[in-house]
This record gives C-alpha cells, sequence and structure tokens, in this order.
C-alpha cells in the first residue's frame, strides 16, 4: 500500500482524532505536492518521508504527529519564498485546527514543520526523526543523490548558474560541516558515510560547474 494513498492519509486522520471527511484535505495536499514547479518537493520526496518513517527503528514520542507533520511540511513550496515552512504550518492549522484536533498536538505538528526551515532540532525526539527522515536523500545510493540535486537544480532554473553554484554550494558545505548530519543512531548508521561522500562530490562539481559558468 502506498504512504500517500486515502487510506494512508485517512488512518493518519483518524489516528489523531480528526472530525469529518478526510478526503478533501487528501486531494488538495496531492495536487499541492503535484504542482508543475515541483521537481523534487513533490509526491515521490513524501512518499520517500513516509516510507522512512514507517521503516524507521527509532524511539518518538508520536509517530501520528510526525507523519502528519511530514504531510504537511511542503505542502506549499515556491522556490522563490522565504515563508514555505511558515506557511506550511499556517495550512496545517488551518486543516487539523478546522478538523477539531487538539491544539497542544497542533502546536506541535507546526513546531516540527517550522524545524524543517533549519534543520537543527530542539533536543526533542520527534523533531530529531523528523529531521533526519527529511534528510535520507543525502545518503541515498548516488543514482538517486544526483536525481535529486539535478531535481533541486530545475527548482531554481531561474538562477543564473554561477550564482546557483555558489549558494548551492554554500548551503552543502554548511551540512557537510555540522558534526554529524543525522541527530539519531540508526539514520548515522545507515546514512552518514555515504552522505558526506556525497556532499564531497556535489560541492566538487557545483564548483566544477560555477568555473565553467
Amino acid at each position: 500500500m502506498s504512504q500517500i494513498d486515502p487510506a494512508s492519509w485517512t488512518a493518519r486522520w483518524r489516528e489523531l482524532g480528526a472530525k469529518g471527511d478526510p478526503a478533501p484535505w487528501h486531494r488538495r495536499l496531492v495536487a499541492a505536492y503535484g504542482e508543475p514547479h515541483r521537481h523534487y518537493h513533490n509526491l515521490q520526496h513524501l512518499e520517500e518521508c513516509l516510507a522512512e518513517l514507517a521503516a524507521a527503528d527509532v524511539a518518538a514520542e508520536s509517530r501520528a504527529t510526525i507523519g502528519m507533520a511530514l504531510w504537511f511540511h511542503d505542502a506549499v513550496y515556491d522556490p522563490r519564498s522565504a515563508t514555505n515552512e511558515e506557511d506550511s504550518a499556517r495550512l496545517a492549522d488551518e486543516c487539523l485546527g478546522g478538523a477539531g484536533v487538539a491544539a497542544a498536538r497542533v502546536g506541535e505538528i507546526s513546531r516540527l514543520i517550522l524545524a524543517t526551515k533549519t534543520h537543527r532540532a530542539d533536543g526533542s525526539a520527534d523533531a530529531a526523526l523528523l529531521l533526519d527522515i527529511d534528510l535520507a536523500i543525502l545518503g541515498q545510493p548516488e543514482k538517486r543523490f544526483w536525481e535529486y540535486e539535478a531535481a533541486i537544480r530545475r527548482e531554481y532554473a531561474w538562477v543564473p548558474a554561477v550564482t546557483f553554484a555558489e549558494k548551492r554550494a554554500e548551503i552543502l558545505r554548511g551540512f557537510l560541516l555540522r558534526p554529524a548530519l543525522y541527530q539519531t543512531a540508526a539514520f548515522r548508521d545507515r546514512y552518514e558515510t555515504t552522505a558526506r561522500a556525497n556532499l564531497k562530490a556535489a560541492i566538487e562539481r557545483l564548483i566544477q560547474g560555477g568555473r565553467q559558468g
């Protein structure tokens, strides 16, 4: 069963105690992740994130909360905007608050979504797991990693090549300079070494491309 099909969404909805018909919001979110300007932040990314959650052998306070935060974490995505995370959190508030989910749970989901802006956890187990899931792409085998890098470039096709190379390399160096990319032992064991190799290769390719540009 797909992680993003209506039955999976409905299960998340019921886990949180949401009331009413979950189908309209499922359609709205699937349409959002299917927007034509999305090349990475799309339904494949959402499905991969939810699959990581399902497979993760990591302690968490509430997998239902993490799962719903993943559904909404890129619900609003415009590469020209600096407020995607805030806008996505507001959409989650609109949806879940309107469906009668407890205010504390809605607030926690919003907090997790906002954590994806900096990819720095606040010490909570749920934030650590959610952010590790979102960064799992960095530790994928070469084929998938380079698909990801190419998709990010397509999302920023309007940025000149030299500028993109400089800014993208800066972002990737920031991750590489962290003592650990992943905050949970399970994700470090599985992805850390490959992720660091991928980041180094991507930075080198960006530097070379910037020179050629």
